[in-house]
């Protein structure tokens, strides 16, 4: 049987104090409502249909970037006028012979295992219910059951002293087959302390017909867990990064405080993998075996090889570091670089759309741009690659086993040959064949007795 999946995403959040749809709002620099749909996704739903109502526009677009929102319908709920209403949006579209699995947009955390639960227990002729009993289920549904079984939900403000003691609480989460959810979503009345067509009440209308009405339930709390404001925001964010870091940790990484990590994206680790505290992950990352990151880095979509180090406070984004390199600390790599295995880079480092040869080094304030080095180059403190001549951008080759002085600029485009040698403090604009030394300097003058300046 095929599944369709109804995402309700129409609700402002005004506790929020934003313009953006409350859905929108992320979590792991991720909108809520993508987790949910992702989630969709990952249990194979042929349909998703997204339910929204205040700012409809700016939802469709964040949503369907490119090839990402083929496969979502959006319906539009105009007013709102209860979960049931909203969900009833969708009706048109439902299939009677298809299961239809409801999720809510600000309710990102829901494990994909929890979902596949739901639906193993779903009776070929019934519902299931994703329930949570609660210490505390102030502002939730009710559970009402009858000999064990499930024979309705009530409302916080409709339920009786009685039902109030009930802590099993409703999620919202639920399966239904869509000629059946059709038939109840028709039938709803708005007779209720709220005035609002609860989809709580095709539960009662599910028992009358005699179905049945399984039940799951997620593994933690959280998983159920909304956010209306940004503080409940806050607490998803934190369970969500403390719920990656356990899975870090399993798969083999070592982490120094797993409480001071953020993953915004995939986070892919070898075996014996370290990452010191404050560091953050950004789109898709991956740290081969036995890689060491420092405090306080940044690495956003970029590979690290086998064994590599990134020392404290480095920055990396869009490159390859190969086996057994280190980088920084203070190192920024950025995009279009790539160092091969055994190079160097280290305190206050700049690379842009480069690449160190294996064996080669660049110790202290420098900066390669649009550079190619060969392999067991040299190079010295403060050399800098010009690579920009206010128009166009320039390449610098520096050959394999080349030595460049400290404090040198290298005027691209230019080539500097193999063996070749670079004089400290020189400015090089011309070509400097294999082996050569090229020294570009000023003539030094020493001037004897001169006074120095004094306060006036």
């Amino acid at each position: 049987m095929g599944l369709s999946v109804v995402i309700l995403a129409a609700g402002k959040g005004t506790r929020m104090r934003s313009s953006l749809p409350k859905v929108l709002h992320v979590v792991a620099d991720k909108p809520m409502v993508s987790h949910v749909i992702d989630s969709a996704r990952h249990l194979g739903a042929t349909n998703i249909y997204v339910v929204y109502g205040f700012g409809g526009e700016v939802l469709k677009a964040t949503l369907t970037g490119g090839s990402l929102g083929e496969d979502l319908t959006f319906v539009e709920q105009t007013e709102q006028l209860g979960t049931g209403h909203a969900v009833d949006q969708a009706s048109p579209f439902l299939k009677d012979d298809e299961n239809v699995l409801v999720l809510y947009g600000d309710v990102p955390l829901t494990k994909v295992s929890t979902l596949e639960n739901l639906l193993q227990v779903k009776p070929e002729k019934g519902m299931a219910l994703l329930t949570v009993n609660l210490a505390n289920p102030a502002g939730y549904g009710r559970i009402v059951r009858t000999d064990g079984k499930v024979v309705g939900i009530v409302e916080q403000k409709d339920a009786n002293p009685e039902q109030l003691t009930i802590n099993e609480a409703n999620t919202g989460i639920l399966l239904a087959n869509g000629g059946d959810l059709k038939r109840w979503l028709s039938g709803l009345s708005n007779e209720n302390a709220q005035g609002e067509y609860y989809l709580t009440d095709i539960i009662a209308a599910a028992h009358n017909e005699g179905k049945l009405i399984a039940t799951a339930h997620p593994e933690t709390e959280i998983e159920v867990e909304g956010a209306n404001n940004r503080v409940q925001l806050a607490s998803l964010e934190r369970a969500y990064q403390a719920r990656l870091a356990e899975d870090l940790m399993i798969a083999g990484a070592s982490l120094r405080d797993p409480n001071r990590i953020d993953i915004r994206g995939d986070l892919i680790v070898g075996s014996e993998v370290s990452i010191d505290i404050n560091c953050l992950f950004e789109g898709t990352v991956e740290l081969a075996n036995g890689v060491k990151i420092g405090a306080n880095c940044i690495l956003k979509n970029c590979s690290i090889s086998e064994n590599a180090e990134i020392k404290p406070n480095s920055i990396i984004e869009d490159a390859l570091i190969g086996e057994n390199c280190s980088v920084g600390p203070f190192a920024r790599i950025r995009p279009g670089t790539v160092m091969n295995k055994d190079s160097h880079v280290g305190n206050f480092v700049e690379m842009k759309k480069s690449t160190l040869g294996e064996g080669s080094k660049a110790g202290h304030l420098t900066y390669l741009g649009d550079t190619l080095v060969g392999q067991n180059v040299n190079i010295g403190a403060g050399t800098i690659t010009c690579n920009y001549d206010g128009v166009n951008k320039s390449q610098t080759i520096i050959d394999d086993n080349a030595f460049i002085g400290s404090n040198s600029s290298l005027v691209a485009p230019i080539f500097i040959g193999s063996t070749a040698t670079v004089g400290a403090g020189s400015v090089i604009a011309k070509d400097v064949e294999n082996g050569e030394l090229a020294v570009a300097r000023g003539k030094q003058r020493n001037i004897k007795n001169w006074p120095r300046p004094s306060k006036k």
